[in-house]
């Protein structure tokens, strides 16, 4: 796909600058036939289809008042949602967000239209002349049960004007002719006739009924002509034409014969990925034999039959049939073919869009309700007795939809938002799974965590407080003096255990926990195997249990190379191989309609995440708010900012390639720490707070702050200045704070954590991103300050939802510093910008598509506005 031009990309950002709604009419008017990313394509979707039920609007014909134009059902918007292409914030698409676009939209529309000279109508074609609707053409197919020969009747009208009760008059095409005589009449005529003209170009019938004359005409049809027409409904509407066809006729999904496959009927004594699924293809033709017509009337309903294509499909999947194991298909293997993914060794994306338009795939009883308890888990009924506290309902849902998974068994991925409890839900289900042990079966085997090794004191912490009838081993030097590569030290350190926790680095290391078999496997943040051919997500996949969980509080839908090796140890097979999966993702990405619906029905089954914006799931939480706080620069950095920017680019006149890539990585994270403080730049160690405009917007900020006795969190992604900054907050609150870095030891995080949480604890707490970022719960802070920005708005997201967390009971204010007329706004600008851009930006990040500008580009990005940095 070419890229977005740079002429294209600043209209829309100009368009969603000005209204979100906007910017949805400019994709369906302005941008309607340029190329799009997907995420924009699929938004043009949605605009279009609402310009199309707005067209057949009553009165958009004459009027400024337009009538709401009401948003499809719930179901169809879901349904849409589903053929969303990966993006960011996909995880919060829904049907209800897409009925709010529909009505915001249309608010916006008919606003624009009241305010506008000459109505709808002109309104309309300002925008865009392929919606006009001066004098539409309107192509009706109608029964003629007269005529049991030619049963169709066909004829072509417009409308020019309204009756007398205010409805649109339909009059023959032919009449336009003389009703449009004349030289003054000419463009009117012209305006009429033009959506028929696109027509020919589009559709060989079209052509035929214009150059024939039949256009103008009343005809009869048989059922195979009238086909035909049918069969060009999208073309002759995309051409500007209205068609009106029997309601019996939807295009989308004409009635048509099919061929029936059906998956997992029969009862399984095995479960879940070990059952083998029965497998069976039909005819469903309601006991009529095949016609040679295209459409013929059966059992007095007219249905589609194109023999050579169902004849096709039939074939296809007797092929399929003969080719399964003992006419069954594996657990996966069934669901592959359910969500319209094919069978692992396929060319592609399994049958070629002829068999799949002539096919039902359907799940037999059995498989049909084990797919329901999937997608609606019920709430657990009996808690835990040992589990010291009383689940939300949505978390008994958790537990309950975990057991259902271990029990089957299949790899379930809980990416509930971060702060709704996924540790809690875990711990209950290992209380659930042992208090569900017969005595008289032979002891299970432990199940294994896997962690950060900045998470490891609070698990333990939280399983003291929980569920302190685990009994749990820490195979982690910090914690143990135990040598785990001692076999027999490490029989003995396990015997009686429920739960061992480890770390990702001590896994890779360890043969003997890989070795090992394991009751469940769990892997917190389990981002951590995102990338397929590292150390410890090879590791990890080594593992050998009966059940896999993994918790992550990012979307997993959003990246593909993420979800496959994410999947590859949930559920080993069920999205194939890696360079089959990336196949048939470049295979979904051409498809045309709902590119990416067969791989999230896939997965979906798989993943349970709730959102804590959600007030249905959790009412206690507070709204967190955003805002910038925009600072100056002194001119001590102004002066080294333009001498790193006169140098970087004397540099880039002489290198290219690598070299080139890591000057302008090296000169980028220069300008950031300039934006600082000059000091953290020259090494220095001065930190005057009045040579750094941050410093002085910081102080400021707190001290607001310790008038109010309120706490903060500062981030920076430099652990070099994380003591500077906390030297000038202790001036600026009277008190000292705390730090936390890479280097903080893994037993000193939790006391810095517990220090932090009480009431008359430190008033701040400075923390490198990397190492503050994730897994810690500090809700005791009402103010998340970023000092200086990440290149991923979701590492920013998860640092801040330290703070943003169950048991928080203030509004969260996020303040994010940005430094005017620098590299940083233009960061900020790139983030705020990234969930428009294409997948393909994404995959690289921000420095990547930084890098990859040209000399001028780069030049540009990188250079200071004197005027807004520094304040006189």
């Amino acid at each position: 796909m070419a890229p977005l031009s740079a002429q294209a990309a600043r209209r829309l950002r100009e368009a969603f600058a000005a209204h979100p709604s906007a910017g949805l009419l400019h994709l369906a008017t302005a941008e309607l036939e340029s190329t799009l990313p997907p995420p924009l394509r699929f938004a043009r979707d949605i605009a279009r289809t609402y310009l199309v039920r707005l067209c057949h609007t009553p009165g958009v014909d004459g009027s400024a008042q337009i009538e709401l134009v009401p948003p499809p059902t719930e179901e169809e918007l879901g349904l849409v949602a589903l053929e969303a292409p990966p993006m960011k914030g996909l995880e919060y698409l829904n049907a209800a967000v897409l009925a709010e676009w529909w009505t915001d939209l249309d608010r916006h529309v008919r606003e624009e239209i009241r305010g506008f000279t000459g109505g709808a109508q002109a309104y309309l074609r300002e925008k865009n002349p392929i919606w006009r609707l001066v004098g539409r053409v309107t192509l009706h197919l109608a029964e003629n049960k007269r005529d049991d020969a030619r049963p169709f009747a066909f004829m072509a009208t417009y409308a020019s004007r309204l009756s007398a009760q205010g409805r649109v008059q339909h009059l023959p095409l032919a009449r336009a002719l003389g009703e449009y005589a004349g030289a003054k009449n000419r463009t009117a005529l012209v305006a009429l006739l033009s959506p028929i003209q696109r027509a020919t170009e589009r559709s060989p019938l079209a052509s035929e009924l214009v150059e024939s004359g039949e256009i103008y005409q009343a005809l009869a049809w048989t059922p195979r002509e009238a086909y035909r027409f049918l069969q060009d409904i999208p073309a002759l509407e995309d051409s500007g034409l209205i068609v009106r066809v029997p309601d019996w006729w939807k295009a989308a999904r004409p009635p048509r014969p099919q061929v029936s496959v059906r998956v997992g009927d029969q009862a399984q004594t095995k479960l879940g990925a070990a059952a083998l699924l029965d497998f069976s293809v039909d005819v469903t033709l309601g006991g009529e034999g095949l016609s040679n017509e295209e459409v013929l009337r059966l059992r007095g309903q007219w249905v589609e039959v194109d023999k050579e294509k169902l004849t096709a499909a039939l074939g296809h999947w007797k092929r399929v049939e003969r080719q399964a194991q003992g006419g069954t298909l594996s657990f996966f293997e069934g669901m592959r073919l359910l969500a319209g993914a094919g069978l692992p060794g396929d060319s592609a994306a399994a049958a070629p869009e002829p068999v799949r338009e002539w096919t039902g795939i359907v799940a037999g009883k059995w498989l049909d309700d084990t797919l329901r308890e999937l997608r609606e888990p019920e709430k657990i009924d009996v808690l835990p007795p040992d589990l010291r506290t009383e689940l939300r309902p949505y978390q008994a849902v958790g537990v309950s939809w975990l057991r259902f998974m271990t029990r089957l068994p299949l790899g379930a991925c809980l990416a509930d938002d971060m702060g709704l409890g996924k540790t809690i839900q875990v711990l209950a289900l290992l209380l659930d799974l042992r208090a569900g042990r017969r005595p008289s079966t032979e002891p299970a085997p432990p199940s294994l965590l896997v962690v950060p090794a900045s998470l490891i004191a609070n698990w333990k912490s939280e399983i003291a407080r929980f569920a302190p009838s685990l009994s749990i081993w820490v195979a982690h030097p910090s914690e143990s003096e135990v040598d785990p590569r001692d076999e027999n030290a490490l029989d003995s350190a396990l015997a009686g255990r429920d739960l061992i926790i480890t770390t990702y680095g001590m896994l890779a290391r360890l043969e003997t926990l890989r070795r090992r078999s394991w009751n469940l496997v769990v892997l917190d943040e389990a981002q951590a195997i995102k990338n397929s051919g590292a150390r410890q997500t090879r590791a990890v996949k080594e593992l050998n249990a009966s059940s896999r969980i993994v918790l992550t509080g990012t979307p997993v839908e959003n990246r593909l190379s993420d979800l496959w090796s994410l999947f590859d140890f949930l559920n080993p097979g069920l999205l194939g191989g890696g360079a089959a999966f990336s196949r048939f993702a470049k295979e979904l990405a051409r498809r045309e309609h709902n590119p990416y619906g067969p791989l999230r029905a896939l997965v979906r089954p798989y993943i349970l995440r709730r959102l804590k914006t959600d007030k249905r799931v959790i009412a206690d939480l507070p709204e967190k708010t955003e805002v910038k706080a925009f600072c100056g620069l002194s001119k001590r950095q102004a002066a080294l900012y333009q001498q790193s920017v006169r140098e970087l680019s004397e540099q880039l006149e002489r290198v290219e390639g690598i070299e080139r890539r890591g000057i302008v990585l090296a000169h980028l994270t220069r300008l950031k720490q300039i934006c600082n403080h000059p000091s953290q730049w020259l090494g220095d160690g001065g930190y005057d707070p009045e040579a750094s405009g941050k410093f002085q917007r910081l102080a400021a900020l707190c001290e607001e702050l310790a008038e109010r006795q309120e706490k903060a969190l500062v981030f920076t992604q430099f652990r070099e200045i994380t003591a500077p900054l906390a030297e000038h907050l202790q001036g600026v609150f009277g008190r000292p704070g705390l730090v936390l870095h890479g280097g903080t030891a893994v037993g000193e995080r939790r006391k810095l954590v517990e220090a932090f949480q009480r009431d008359d604890g430190p008033p701040f707490f400075v923390l490198s991103l990397k190492a503050g970022g994730t897994g810690l719960n500090l809700t005791a802070a009402c103010h998340v300050i970023h000092f200086d920005r990440w290149w991923n708005p979701a590492v920013e997201n998860q640092a801040t939802d330290r703070a943003f967390r169950i048991g928080q009971k203030r509004n969260v204010l996020v303040h994010k510093f940005v430094c005017s007329g620098t590299v940083e706004e233009k960061i900020d600008a790139l983030i705020a910008e990234k969930v428009e851009l294409s997948r393909d930006l994404l995959e690289g990040g921000g420095e990547k598509l930084i890098t990859e500008m040209d000399n001028g580009e780069l030049l540009r990005f990188v250079a200071l506005d004197i005027q807004k940095a520094v304040e006189e």
